[in-house]
């Protein structure tokens, strides 16, 4: 989470006023956990509040500067708050002077501009463009236009197709090589314990949020126990600039990469030094999309996505069928837990687990679930989803007093599917909404990562075995501590 010193103003129009010395979000005693939604938590202004002057008002001017309003009509022209992105733990939770740049840099008015020089380029000079939609934004969607999640994603493909996308495919194809990728890192560090370099518990990686927090609030002691595969997103980034890129006998730099993601934070993640290509100076992927980027998107086209008429998602090989989205079993956030104690539990122990029982903890945002065999404990692993949770895992560890083998891990509480990116209803209770999100994010057809068809296909293929050099470098990532400098924004967790 992200804390300044000064007060924050929720901006309705042209004025807003000034209620409390923080948003009613930031109290820590209201700590169920990431602030949001992200978009209302821009904290443009510092404000000179004094006690006893009653309230004031933010006045914005046409060119975009701010002045405080008092009481007794003066007015005092306000200083912008300036936070830079080595101060953001990347929790969802506001929206940094910083990160604004990169919302600029990776939007939907990026991708039309894009579309718009495609349209001018002379034969041979357009960029071939390319879209990866989320399930969980998909089910998002789904949920705003009372469609389901296959009907979505085929009229999705038709929306993005009439604009000028060449190819819509589905990040769950990409999921799959993370799972497996996970399921194998695990099952070596729990083999190696002995090793002093095999470290346990194994920390899920797929959240940007908790990876930037992890990396900027607790450096080089909790970087050994996150697990080095990448995240969907990033792994579709590699299927895309190398492998499909091949396919098309292009360039990487000659596709230009977007994502529908369901936070703001994987516009961080896209934009991480280790996933650019130095060769091709290019990202992995050029542009993320959250959710509600998309509903804008579709707004300013005038389009109204159920009146579509559907077209098929496009496979990434002819082996892959692209007529229906899949996702995988084991929560909203892609089913890491399950899958990689499923893995361990037959890999290891030589039992076939047919249902995972979690077991509630503190609270509904951290479950615990164990293999046992003749009343021992063989493995114990965990979900902790929001920095609560995350914050109290953190002080297991470093106490020496965490007992579990692997823990999924997630910045933003009930996982992804709750993401700051995603649609938010006004006239829909909070809870209500997400339940309908699960409800339909669950439906679509479920797929194992080890049975997908085209993935084995890939590994031998394009990435010439499992234990390649090359599936090393595309499928698993590194991970840097942030030295700390001293800063009134610091915060002590």
């Amino acid at each position: 989470m992200s804390f300044c010193d000064t007060p924050r103003a929720t901006l309705s129009g042209s004025e807003a006023v000034m209620a409390s010395p923080f948003s009613g979000v930031l109290q820590l005693t209201d700590l169920d956990d990431f602030i949001g939604p992200s978009q209302n938590c821009i904290k443009p202004v510092k404000v000179d509040k004094k006690s006893g002057s009653g309230i004031a008002k933010i006045h914005i001017e046409d060119d975009g500067s701010y002045f405080q309003v008092n009481p007794d009509g003066r007015t005092q022209k306000l200083e912008k708050a300036k936070v830079s992105l080595n101060d953001c733990l990347a929790c969802s939770g506001c929206v940094t002077s910083a990160e604004t740049v990169l919302i600029t840099q990776q939007s939907h008015e990026e991708l039309q501009k894009v579309l718009d020089a495609n349209k001018v380029a002379a034969p041979g000079q357009q960029r071939l463009v390319v879209l990866s939609i989320s399930p969980q934004s998909r089910a998002s969607l789904a949920a705003r236009f009372q469609l389901d999640s296959s009907a979505t994603a085929r009229k999705l493909t038709s929306f993005f197709k009439k604009i000028g996308v060449h190819f819509v495919f589905d990040t769950a194809f990409a999921r799959n090589f993370s799972l497996l990728e996970s399921q194998k890192e695990f099952v070596q560090r729990f083999r190696g314990q002995a090793n002093s370099k095999e470290v346990l518990p194994m920390l899920a990686s797929a959240c940007p949020g908790w990876i930037c927090y992890a990396e900027k609030t607790h450096g080089n002691f909790i970087l050994p126990y996150i697990s080095t595969a990448r995240s969907p997103q990033q792994v579709m980034g590699s299927l895309v600039k190398d492998f499909f890129a091949q396919q098309q006998l292009l360039t990487p730099d000659r596709i230009y990469h977007v994502t529908v993601m369901p936070c703001y934070d994987k516009k961080l993640e896209a934009s991480r030094p280790d996933f650019f290509n130095q060769e091709y100076q290019t990202r992995d992927v050029d542009c993320v999309l959250t959710t509600g980027e998309v509903l804008r998107l579709l707004e300013e086209e005038g389009v109204s996505l159920p009146e579509l008429e559907p077209v098929p998602l496009d496979g990434l090989t002819n082996s892959v069928s692209a007529e229906e989205p899949t996702s995988h079993r084991g929560g909203g956030s892609g089913g890491y837990l399950e899958h990689v104690f499923r893995h361990a539990a037959r890999e290891l122990f030589g039992i076939h687990v047919a249902d995972v029982t979690y077991q509630p903890m503190r609270n509904k945002d951290f479950q615990e679930v164990t293999l046992e065999r003749e009343g021992q404990v063989l493995l114990r692993f965990a979900v902790a989803y929001g920095f609560r949770n995350i914050q109290n895992l953190v002080q297991k560890l470093k106490r020496g007093r965490c007992p579990y083998h692997y823990v999924e891990v997630m910045a933003c509480p009930s996982g992804c599917l709750n993401g700051g990116g995603q649609l938010k209803a006004p006239d829909t209770e909070g809870r209500e909404l997400l339940q309908q999100v699960e409800r339909l994010y669950s439906t679509v057809r479920n797929e194992v990562p080890e049975d997908a068809p085209g993935v084995q296909e890939l590994y031998q293929h394009w990435l010439h075995g499992e234990d390649s050099e090359k599936a090393s470098r595309l499928l698993h990532t590194q991970y840097h501590a942030v030295e700390k400098t001293n800063s009134g924004l610091s915060i002590r967790w």
